[in-house]
């Protein structure tokens, strides 16, 4: 039973790993959040936002992240944008300046979204926490109220919503990749299922 049950956990965690990369790296919108190219609708977005205004990594390696949601949005009738283009079409070099209060207003989010991202590649090559602890920040962040009353404050709390069925989708997806706790789950029905059973 004990071996079952972890091959069946590991089918589910492998499946659920690859539901996760899939949403956040063909950029499946999550939600609609204001940034500095306008308004961000999934982690990566916010991410590569984040990572060029701050200069952190080289920009070849943020078109590298971006590459695969492009060619994803090219489903949608939209042209694959060229390679050396793919910065101009993400707006990705005529940010905005947003001032630094608000990213500490939402660091969750930016922090969830970072978090996200790295946890959908880790989660390809082994099973984290990582992808979940970045969706879960981001869902706080998404829905608590912002400090003060400030009206740009009140402004920018209106302009953020969320998607649930997808975001749903990605919590549950970023869950069922971690393995030791999908076992225990399924070693956990599979045993009240035979208790039952025997009655």
């Amino acid at each position: 039973m004990a071996s079952k049950a972890k091959k069946l956990a590991t089918i589910i965690s492998f499946t659920a790993s690859r539901i996760f990369f899939f949403l956040i790296f063909f950029q499946i919108p999550l939600f609609r959040f204001p940034c500095r190219i306008g308004t961000c609708r999934t982690p990566m977005e916010l991410t590569s936002s984040q990572l060029i205004a701050t200069e952190v990594v080289p920009s070849g390696v943020v078109k590298a992240l971006l590459y695969p949601g492009a060619i994803g949005k090219s489903i949608l009738n939209k042209p694959i944008p060229k390679y050396n283009k793919l910065l101009d079409a993400y707006k990705l070099k005529s940010l905005r300046r947003i001032p630094s209060t608000t990213d500490l207003q939402y660091i969750e989010v930016l922090a969830g979204s970072y978090l996200a991202v790295a946890g959908s590649i880790i989660g390809l090559f082994r099973s984290r926490r990582l992808g979940l602890f970045g969706m879960l920040l981001l869902c706080w962040g998404l829905s608590k109220e912002p400090y003060g009353h400030a009206a740009e404050y009140k402004a920018h709390r209106n302009a953020i919503s969320v998607y649930y069925p997808t975001m749903s989708i990605a919590v549950l997806s970023a869950f069922l990749s971690i393995r030791d706790d999908v076992k225990k789950i399924v070693s956990c029905f599979r045993w009240t299922f035979s208790k039952s059973k025997y009655k």
